[in-house]
């Protein structure tokens, strides 16, 4: 019997449209062997792990507007553009206003996987669900946290930038751990071409303390590009289906619009539905 890996890249905002896939998976009660996130996408799993259906879709459109979310307030505060900690640890804790069913998730049997990259080396940590606790989601605030943009999140003494920089769309590591075939939900088109990143004084500046993460940075585009041709080989080989969003919508990773968020979210919804039958086939083959 084959097993079945699920791949969900990171993208900020742009993850509302990993998240409506991945409801429409729990609304159809399809489930997978593995699971692997990056960055936002690896919060978006979590979400569907723990079987909250809708719950992920809410980061994008209603916690957003919380003023503690993101912005300048924040990143005053906490030094965090997005504030990790108010979103993956109050919010998302037992008595946070949305937090995450951690008993339905710990329990879960898929093989669940968060992508960080080591401030230090500047290559790719592959965290397994046990590094989590009731209320210690550090993994999931260490894939997320963007260089520049955020600080660091310390594990074990350790600390950790955004999976995104070192390992964008981890298809070869749901390989490595011996899945069949894999389900890939990307944040951008299919066409999509990463160019080199922009703001290069700033994050050299700003990351001076980690040279590594600083040449992991300048080298982003073409890791991404080697992923991404990964993915596309594996969907000719029959041994990868891909999501990703079927029209451009104008929005950015860092979009604080509820309502271009919906559509996006909705477009997953859609992109699902035109898929489904196809999908269902490439997972009984």
């Amino acid at each position: 019997m084959s097993k079945i890996g699920l791949v969900v890249e990171g993208g900020g905002m742009k993850c509302a449209y990993s998240a409506a896939v991945l409801d429409a998976f729990l609304e159809h009660d399809i489930h997978f062997d593995y699971a692997i996130g990056v960055s936002a996408g690896s919060a978006n799993v979590a979400s569907y792990l723990s079987g909250q259906k809708g719950r992920a879709r809410r980061f994008y459109t209603d916690h957003i507007s919380d003023p503690l979310y993101f912005g300048m307030k924040s990143f005053l505060k906490t030094g965090n553009l997005f504030n990790l900690q108010y979103i993956y640890g109050e919010i998302s804790g037992s008595d946070g206003k949305d937090p995450i069913d951690y008993a339905v998730l710990s329990q879960d049997p898929t093989e669940y996987y968060v992508v960080a990259t080591d401030a230090k080396t500047g290559t790719p940590v592959y965290f397994t669900k046990d590094k989590m606790a009731q209320d210690d989601y550090r993994t999931i605030m260490a894939s997320s946290a963007i260089p520049a943009a955020c600080k660091p999140v310390e594990i074990d003494g350790h600390k950790y930038f955004d999976g995104g920089v070192s390992d964008s769309i981890p298809v070869q590591h749901a390989l490595d751990h011996g899945c069949d075939k894999v389900v890939v939900i990307m944040s951008k088109m299919r066409d999509f071409v990463k160019t080199p990143e922009k703001n290069r004084a700033l994050y050299t500046l700003l990351c001076m303390r980690y040279p590594n993460m600083i040449k992991a940075l300048n080298h982003r585009h073409i890791m991404y590009g080697k992923c991404q041709r990964k993915a596309y080989e594996l969907e000719k080989e029959g041994k990868a289906f891909v999501f990703a969003p079927s029209k451009a919508l104008d929005m950015s990773t860092y979009a604080m619009d509820a309502a271009a968020n919906q559509k996006l979210y909705e477009l997953g919804l859609l992109d699902y539905r035109e898929n489904e039958k196809k999908l269902q086939e490439f997972l009984q083959d």
